[in-house]
């Protein structure tokens, strides 16, 4: 019976695991969307809606450079991330700059505070409208828009990671004489590096955004512009290829350099497989201590 038993095919429970698996929901998910938009296009009596089919033929065509735009993606999306990089990269020097400064002194603190918070809550639109109105039809509306709306999530996340540092931890290197400047490569920039990674990411997402909208109404070109373009066309396959466009880019920025860079500049955080790995390790061997104290007390005994 138990050979019998021990001859039964396993397929059940590796289908229950590669269903619980991360991997399977990553696929599943695009599987789900697609499929509910299938089913939105033939419910829905509009003519406008587009099919999945008529978008991806779109791309595809939009890819081998059968376009009617005046531009084809690629030239397209280099320009729109030079201008992203651009004023990325200001935003992370200047809120790198003031949250640090924030984080160091309660002065500088009350003197930012209400401005970084009135210019958070500021929608990236009036940014972008007023870009187009002051500087016109060109690449510094965009840059200083996406400058703009990413320097308060910087600002914010920088001068939270100063604040988290423990303190008691300066106090020791203080009583030590430890030198500052190790004291902020080794003490400050290790707590601080969480922190800016999340400002990098959030700072980025949000200067995209604010970009896009730029480039929609203060540009003459750009992702942004081509959206525009498309739907003064009238053409809604094309508005949701392109939007599809910022999401595949999105995915692989966040997949191919986010992941990668976190990774490397994390390797010396031990992972939690680890860390149980070690606590069994040692349980273990205090098991085998106490074993051999209990040993040891009945001989005397």
């Amino acid at each position: 019976m138990a050979t019998a038993a021990a001859n039964l095919p396993r397929w059940p429970s590796a289908l229950v695991r590669t269903v619980k698996s991360r991997t399977f929901a990553r696929v599943l998910f695009p599987v789900v969307v697609f499929g509910g938009w299938t089913l939105m296009y033939y419910g829905l009596t509009s003519e406008i809606f587009p099919a999945p089919s008529r978008v991806l033929g779109f791309m595809w065509n939009e890819l081998t450079l059968d376009t009617l735009a005046r531009t084809n993606v690629y030239e397209t999306f280099l320009l729109s991330l030079v201008r992203l990089f651009t004023g990325f990269a200001i935003a992370m020097v200047l809120g790198t700059a003031i949250g640090l400064a924030m984080g160091l002194s309660k002065s500088v603190d009350a003197f930012f505070h209400d401005w970084v918070m009135a210019v958070l809550a500021m929608p990236a639109l009036v940014w972008a409208l007023f870009a187009g109105l002051v500087l016109g039809f060109g690449s510094a509306g965009p840059v200083l828009v996406t400058a703009v709306t990413g320097i308060p999530f910087v600002i914010v996340n920088v001068r939270e990671g100063v604040r988290n540092t423990p303190r008691e931890l300066f106090d020791m290197a203080t009583s030590f004489h430890v030198p500052r400047n190790r004291m902020t490569r080794h003490l400050l920039l290790p707590s601080l590096l969480p922190f800016f990674f999340a400002a990098v990411r959030y700072g980025f997402s949000i200067g995209w955004k604010g970009l896009v909208l730029a480039e929609v109404f203060a540009s003459d070109r750009g992702a942004g512009w081509m959206i525009k373009f498309w739907y003064d066309a009238h053409r809604a396959y094309a508005v949701v290829g392109y939007a599809l466009f910022f999401v595949v880019f999105a995915l692989f920025l966040e997949k191919f350099v986010f992941d990668r860079i976190y990774e490397r500049a994390f390797r010396w955080r031990p992972q939690a497989g680890a860390v149980e790995v070690v606590e069994a390790e040692l349980g273990s061997d205090v098991r085998a201590e106490v074993a051999d104290d209990e040993k040891l007390a009945g001989i005397e005994s």
